[in-house]
């Protein structure tokens, strides 16, 4: 006979301080719990109306957002249910940047529909096995809901129509503006093969003052400070890059030296300004007209690179020193001395620039082949604000990259899930047994996207729903009607029309990550939680503690 160990004995199991729970009312019911209110935070934050979050992090760094991936990457969340949202949108942000929302808030939706199926008494496995087979039957439905394709990736118009829908969901107001910054910029920097193409590419910079309107594109590369030296440009200059301090070479022990007389003292120093010399001049000779320096530059260094009419840089990033070697085509050196000519960059035009009050100093390439970088400096009144435009374009560039990869575009403003919505409906009413049950929950649960687009855009979500049920059923499987938050009579317009499309990769990653999370949180049953490890956190310092 095996040896059982009855329930009861579960604490004597583990060390003292273990929590555990199980069971449908105390693990799954508390997941779905705790998954929902994560959900409705980022939920009242999809769409074009969409509101801000006030978040403070833990750093004491304020930001005021209605981007899903900088909101849950700041909240500290620590349920461990609904960590798994928050990784599984992280995934969505990492793969293809942009609908990281839409995770979060459908597996959420999917999580309260099952409770529903719980409450009625369906075991969770029977509910998982209906949400697998409607997961994977929604899939095959979201490939043939295709509406229109990117033709060109060359053609300004054509990345228009993938990009505009994704910044206006962040941006609304703005979206044309910023539309044609990313894809002004993306085609900067397109290269022949699109598949090639580099997020990393397309840098930003944000300059405090004037407004969102006075934002350009610049083909290359923009550095926040001026160069160091007199010299405040150069046109078909060589450039150097070096990473080592430009400075007089320190040597690695104490060395003591005897000095007898203050001729000795002066001809010492005089070697040190004859050796400094000697390494500008085979500079100047080599035709380096600019150098770039990661570190200092010392008060000799910089008289002589006057004195060459050479002029100086200095980049204190590691990252941006790769980025400028790539526009430039140079090798970063981490000796001082003249560089090969194969080790020296070329750049057409480098010239300090002032943008509003702040001066900047610019790397342009005119060809339009030779960049390889190019920069979108934004204006703005407030360093929050700013930061909101640059998540905006990250998400436009990162679409179009995507695009790169698969051309296919849907109708959006909510079109595609209405659609999937009524066929995953019928499907379920062709499916016998307990799995019908579920199957319909899930095509419920995308009812969650138009309904949240009515909601934070004020209108009624019940009315608007029921016209868009209407005319789904008469399109039959076209189903290009979506919701619209503009001033229109019924809320409801055809997107296709509008030219509102969503990215079909991102959705379609979205749509597999949030049913794929959702079915992983309603299989756990129960939850062992050990004691966290260390003591008691000591107690924070109290200002004026030591006053009298």
């Amino acid at each position: 006979m095996a040896l059982r160990i009855p329930k009861g004995t579960l604490p004597q199991l583990f060390k003292e301080g273990y929590k555990f729970q199980q069971g449908v009312d105390e693990a799954v019911l508390r997941n779905i719990e705790a998954t929902a209110e994560l959900a409705e935070v980022v939920r009242t934050s999809m769409g074009p109306n969409g509101r801000n979050k006030m978040i403070v992090n833990h750093l004491e760094k304020l930001f005021v957002t209605n981007d899903a991936a900088t909101i849950i990457r700041e909240i500290d969340v620590v349920h461990p249910a609904a960590k798994l949202l928050v990784m599984a949108s992280q995934q969505q942000e990492s793969e293809l940047g942009d609908n990281t929302n839409l995770v979060i808030v459908l597996a959420g939706e999917l999580l309260k529909k099952a409770e529903h199926l719980l409450r009625l008494g369906l075991h969770p496995s029977e509910v998982i096995q209906g949400y697998e087979l409607a997961r994977e039957r929604a899939l095959e439905i979201l490939a043939e809901l295709e509406a229109g394709k990117v033709e060109d990736m060359a053609s300004s118009d054509e990345l228009k129509k993938t990009v505009k829908a994704s910044i206006g969901s962040k941006q609304f107001g703005n979206e044309d503006l910023l539309t044609d910054l990313v894809v002004e910029a993306a085609l900067n920097v397109m290269p022949k093969e699109p598949r090639n193409f580099n997020v990393d590419s397309i840098r930003v910079v944000k300059v405090m003052g004037s407004s969102i309107y006075d934002s350009k594109v610049v083909r290359g590369m923009v550095f926040g400070r001026e160069p160091e030296g007199t010299i405040q440009g150069a046109q078909k200059a060589k450039v150097a890059v070096f990473t080592c301090p430009l400075d007089i070479a320190q040597t690695e022990t104490k060395g003591t030296v005897l000095i007898h007389n203050a001729q000795e003292m002066l001809n010492f120093s005089k070697d040190e300004e004859r050796h400094m010399e000697k390494i500008f001049q085979e500079l100047a000779d080599a035709g380096v007209k600019v150098v770039v320096t990661g570190a200092g530059i010392g008060e000799l260094a910089l008289h002589y690179l006057n004195r060459f009419g050479i002029m100086a840089v200095k980049v204190l990033s590691k990252f941006d020193i790769r980025r400028l070697c790539r526009v430039v085509g140079a090798t970063a050196l981490a000796r001082l001395g003249a560089p090969m000519a194969e080790e020296m960059g070329y750049c057409d035009v480098v010239e300090t620039v002032e943008i509003g009050s702040d001066r900047v100093t610019v790397f342009r390439q005119e060809e339009k082949d030779k960049s390889r970088t190019t920069t979108v400096v934004i204006r703005g009144a407030t360093q929050n604000h700013m930061d909101d435009i640059e998540r905006a374009i990250d998400d436009g560039v990162n679409v179009i990259k995507a695009a790169t990869k698969d051309n296919r575009l849907l109708a959006g403003a909510g079109a595609v899930e209405m659609q999937l919505n009524k066929r995953l409906q019928a499907v379920a009413s062709k499916t016998p047994g307990l799995n019908q049950h579920a199957i319909k929950k899930f095509a419920e649960a995308l009812e969650v996207v138009p309904r949240t687009l009515c909601e934070n855009a004020g209108m009624d979500a019940t009315a608007v729903l029921s016209r868009l049920y209407a005319a789904h059923y008469q399109e039959g499987d076209v189903g290009h009607t979506g919701v619209d938050v503009e001033e229109n009579s019924d809320g409801t317009a055809d997107a296709v029309k509008a030219g509102i499309y969503d990215s079909f990769p991102a959705k379609y990653n979205a749509l597999k990550l949030a049913a794929d999370t959702a079915i992983t949180v309603l299989r756990v049953d129960q939850i062992i939680m050990s004691k966290p490890a260390g003591g008691p956190k000591p107690p924070k310092q109290q200002g004026h503690w030591d006053d009298d």
